[in-house]
């Protein structure tokens, strides 16, 4: 499981990008892009155990959702400043060498923000999660 869950992250990451970067003009957007970022996050914690997810992971969990929430809100009243009602998206058409037209919309801005808060939280729990085994083993050891 662990060979195959090593294989299938960088599969998992790419199709929650893409789904980030489609979400602001069909469903999806950051909140299903977070989720399956957090999915392939959590099996990977089940492949490897606390001990190679806390190795990998710093624990400051807390400023990845800081910064989520902070850049989804100021995205709503941004839109506030230019007299418009909150969340009112605007967007523009950017023409990129290799991938051609592409639509840049504020709405990426508050899906971004959103993911953050979904793959911040999932971190979170995965480190507490991680710490509450690792006591508990320790308590178990000891006699």
């Amino acid at each position: 499981m662990a060979t195959l869950t090593q294989l299938l992250l960088p599969l998992a990451l790419l199709v929650a990008v893409f789904i980030l970067l489609r979400g602001h003009n069909q469903p999806g957007g950051g909140f299903i892009a977070g989720l399956v970022t957090a999915v392939a996050l959590i099996v990977q914690y089940l492949a490897h155990g606390s001990a190679w997810m806390s190795a990998r992971l710093s624990g400051a969990t807390q400023p990845v959702i800081a910064a989520g929430l902070a850049l989804a809100t100021l995205t709503g009243l941004a839109s506030w400043a230019f007299g418009h009602p909150f969340l009112t998206s605007s967007f523009g058409h950017l023409r990129w060498p290799l991938v051609g037209e592409f639509e840049l919309a504020s709405a990426m801005a508050f899906d971004f923000g959103v993911f953050l808060v979904v793959v911040g939280a999932t971190l979170l729990i995965l480190v507490n999660l991680g710490a509450l085994h690792d006591s508990r083993s320790q308590r178990k050891a000891a006699p």
